[in-house]
């Protein structure tokens, strides 16, 4: 069947909705096989959606890493409308999902791209991602190294990871190449990581 995590996804497609509730408003999400959570929306996404940070009024540019078909784009578009939203995977399948469903809200501040189409010299204010765990360690952490390189310099992430797969150790990791790193919450087996420059 593949891994969410692949540029094209082998396995047959299969269109089907999912609802995103939150207590600022609920959406309906398309999904389909092949994307990341395509049958619900992620606990983990939830969480961060639910505990992350309050919209800041000035930020521009906000990044979304691994944004599947789009539960966080969407819900960062639609609360900071000030805010170009860029949302980026490396799946070309979620990325026609994210692009749909931003469509499909009239949500024109989300800009859909491959990680390597995303401009050169793009700084943004803050990252959300619910990372993609299982591509591995070592490649996990050439892309947060690669993004979290991209924030200004008082600019934040929030990462969401489960503690079954290495939310500690990679909390660690990120204080050993000289990121702070905060806990903002632990519940429903994840771990919701505040990131910032030292």
């Amino acid at each position: 069947m593949g891994q969410y995590f692949e540029s094209d996804p082998a396995v047959k497609s299969q269109i089907q909705a999912v609802e995103l509730v939150l207590p600022d408003g609920s959406i309906e999400l398309t999904t389909d096989r092949g994307v990341f959570s395509a049958d619900r929306v992620d606990g983990g996404t939830k969480l961060l959606l639910l505990d992350g940070p309050e919209p800041t009024p000035g930020d521009q540019h906000l990044l979304d890493v691994g944004c599947g078909y789009g539960p966080i784009a969407c819900t960062l578009a639609r609360r900071n409308p000030q805010a170009t939203v860029w949302a980026i995977d490396v799946n070309g399948r979620a990325r026609d999902l994210c692009q749909a469903n931003a469509e499909a809200r009239g949500l024109d501040n989300i800009r859909v791209h491959a990680p390597e189409d995303v401009p050169a010299d793009l700084m943004v204010d803050r990252i959300w991602s619910n990372p993609p765990i299982r591509v591995g360690k070592a490649v996990l952490h050439e892309i947060l190294q690669q993004w979290l390189a991209r924030l200004s310099p008082a600019g934040s992430a929030h990462l969401v990871v489960q503690k079954h797969l290495g939310a500690d150790s990679l909390h660690r990791w990120l204080e050993t190449e000289g990121w702070a790193v905060d806990r903002r919450a632990s519940r429903k087996a994840f771990r919701l990581l505040d990131v910032t420059r030292p």
